[in-house]
């Protein structure tokens, strides 16, 4: 859907419709498009509690008025539906009900109410008779053999309104830096109800590992429906089981790495996993030669065993403010190259190749500066995503917006970080050891707020960090680094020693509880900083659960995927044969629109996956203090089919 013009009635005489277009055209960055997001549901979600109780949850969405109320119903056993509120619910998107009889099968269901008058009911949640008592639901899995369930990416594969799973299931794999062979990648997709709806086999001529594959899961033409889109290459099997390029080819050198043969990006059908278009990846790993030398791809990478050149990221970004755009991405260490497409009526176009070691001379700056992670925000306020690529930052014209020339490093955080100024903050940690072990900058300027240096006598600067806000002492974010080279202490959003002491994790962040400030989550435990004591303390555990990616800890996905707007976990099980989707049941005093519609948050789920995954932040400050979500600038409707 086209967003509609800003028009004026010419009411007034001449000078005062050219006085008003001054005014305009000074006030344009704030008059900005609406984004084409995916529509909703209600997301409702009902878990049996301890005490015989039943924990409800739902969606407030992002496009609707403030003055939304709802009222909750239940039937049991197909019979007659009962309202169990008084008076519409209209601070919190929550309800405990305490007279269900659980031997019986209770689907929960909500209305809208508005100025008095109900509108849709919601799509119903089944409570199943007898159901255990447990807070999280279970999606039973067909997990290939000598494979296990590893990242998950979620989006509206069948345009239902309610988010559908792909899940990379990881066989046998190896770093980049490494020689070996590897097992083909998997990628699976289900219902919630575990229903499998196709499987993509990635083939021989794809590796392996967390830098490999990196699959984004978004409706990039806005009709309604999910694509799915990564690299690929000869031999990958999509879906409906149709072979790319040759069945035959074994690209795989000596050592395992694949350095030769054609390279591929697809897009794919969400509903069936069919490939719908392939082109050329880009850029290649050799501009004018399918087989390099060592030699060849050295000159170029900096390395000639496919360390450099077969490091990949990938993200989603409204570079033109309206609608979603894919932008594949090539090296860090030192070659980088991002590529933007759209997916629109049915055809892949290009629309920018930004390259390190090509175009402006400026662009040399930007070599070297990736992260094993990116993030995307729209940084300078435009209504335009940049990608934060480390330590520096693409504009979403595919120009370089500034370097900051700090490198490589390992976590990458971007926020509201310190609301006590204006914009986007950038907490960045680097390998280098030096006084930047870890540093905030201004997101769109690149200006260093504060660094700390790396610990004294490592031997690289630290393999983690984190900021969240743990702290209600102190406006903002907190932030910390780990691993080797960890800097030592907690510190305030402007640099200041909140505590000597500092958390025992350092992998991800979730809002779980019913405050304003997040929670720790790492391994399968979600633990509650006590900053009174500089301690912390675990306050749920996932038993029979794991996380991934070993020491990173990593769940399969934290994001606000279900019921209110606090975040859902997801976890295997350690047989690897299902999925646990667990939410909280902490009643909170605080209701947001879902988080799914604000839109940085949004393309966070779509990147989490990448490489060294990251937690989602919104492009708000949410903690202590914080002042109202803003409204997010976004139309829900799909796209007519003319205009995708």
């Amino acid at each position: 859907m086209k967003t509609p013009l800003l028009r004026v009635r010419p009411r007034f005489a001449l000078p005062r419709l050219l006085i008003i277009s001054c005014v305009t055209l000074l006030l344009a960055p704030s008059i900005q498009a609406q984004r084409q997001m995916e529509h909703l549901g209600r997301g409702v979600v009902a878990v049996r509690q301890t005490d015989g109780t039943v924990f409800v949850g739902w969606r407030l969405l992002g496009a609707e008025p403030e003055a939304t109320a709802f009222n909750l119903y239940r039937a049991a056993d197909n019979q007659s539906a009962v309202k169990l509120n008084a008076q519409p619910i209209a601070t919190a998107t929550h309800f405990v009900d305490r007279t269900a009889e659980l031997q019986k099968t209770n689907a929960y269901f909500v209305k809208p109410v508005l100025k008095g008058m109900e509108s849709t009911a919601s799509a119903p949640f089944l409570l199943p008779a007898n159901s255990p008592v447990r807070q999280y639901l279970t999606v039973p899995l067909q997990t290939p053999t000598n494979t296990t369930p590893n990242d998950i990416s979620v989006g509206d594969l069948d345009g239902d309104g309610e988010y559908e799973i792909v899940i990379h299931m990881a066989a046998r794999g190896r770093d980049n830096s490494r020689g070996g062979f590897t097992d083909p990648a998997i990628l699976q997709a289900y219902k919630l109800n575990g229903t499998l709806l196709w499987t993509i086999n990635l083939g021989l001529n794809i590796r392996e590992g967390a830098h490999y594959t990196q699959f984004m899961v978004y409706d990039l033409d806005g009709d309604g429906i999910a694509e799915v889109a990564c690299k690929t290459a000869d031999g990958t099997v999509d879906g409906a089981g149709k072979v790319i390029g040759d069945a035959k080819a074994d690209w795989s050198n000596r050592a395992g790495h694949i350095v030769s043969g054609p390279e591929y990006l697809t897009i794919f059908d969400g509903r069936t996993g069919a490939a719908l278009a392939t082109t050329n990846y880009i850029l290649a790993r050799h501009p004018t030669k399918r087989d390099p030398t060592p030699d060849e791809l050295d000159e170029i990478w900096g390395d000639g065993n496919a360390n450099r050149s077969e490091r990949y990221l990938a993200c989603i970004a409204y570079l033109d403010g309206k609608r979603p755009s894919l932008v594949m991405c090539r090296g860090y260490y030192t070659r980088t190259v991002l590529a933007a497409w759209n997916w629109r009526g049915g055809k892949l176009s290009q629309v920018w190749t930004f390259d390190s070691d090509a175009g402006p001379r400026r662009n040399r700056a930007y070599r070297g500066q990736g992260n094993h992670n990116l993030s995307v925000a729209d940084v300078d306020n435009d209504g335009k995503d940049e990608i934060v690529y480390g330590a520096c930052v693409i504009d979403h014209n595919g120009k370089g917006l500034y370097s900051t020339g700090l490198g490589h490093g390992d976590a990458l955080h971007v926020s509201d970080l310190d609301p006590t100024r204006p914009g986007l903050e950038v907490f960045d940690i680097q390998e280098r050891v030096d006084d930047a072990g870890m540093h905030l900058r201004d997101a769109r300027t690149g200006k260093n707020l504060w660094k700390k240096p790396t610990a004294q006598g490592a031997p690289e600067g630290p393999g983690r960090g984190l900021a969240a806000d743990l702290d209600p002492r102190h406006k903002g974010a907190e932030m910390w680094a780990g691993g080797e080279g960890g800097v030592e202490g907690l510190f305030n959003a402007k640099g200041a020693l909140v505590s000597p002491i500092k958390p025992r994790t350092c992998n991800f962040a979730v809002w779980w509880d019913g405050d304003l400030l997040r929670e720790l989550l790492n391994g399968n435990r979600i633990s509650k900083w006590d900053w009174q004591n500089s301690s912390d303390q675990t306050i749920f555990e996932a038993e029979g659960c794991t996380s991934n990616n070993g020491s990173k800890s990593t769940p399969a996905l934290s994001a606000d995927i279900l019921g209110d707007w606090r975040e859902e976990v997801i976890w295997r099980t350690r047989d690897n044969r299902e999925l646990r989707i667990y939410t909280t049941t902490i009643p909170t005093e605080y209701r947001f629109y879902t988080l799914m519609h604000d839109p940085q948050y949004r393309l966070a789920i779509a990147w989490q996956n990448v490489a060294y995954n990251q937690p989602p932040h919104p492009g708000f400050h949410l903690g202590v203090g914080m002042k109202s979500p803003p409204k997010p600038n976004i139309i829900t409707q799909a796209v007519p089919v003319g205009l995708r």
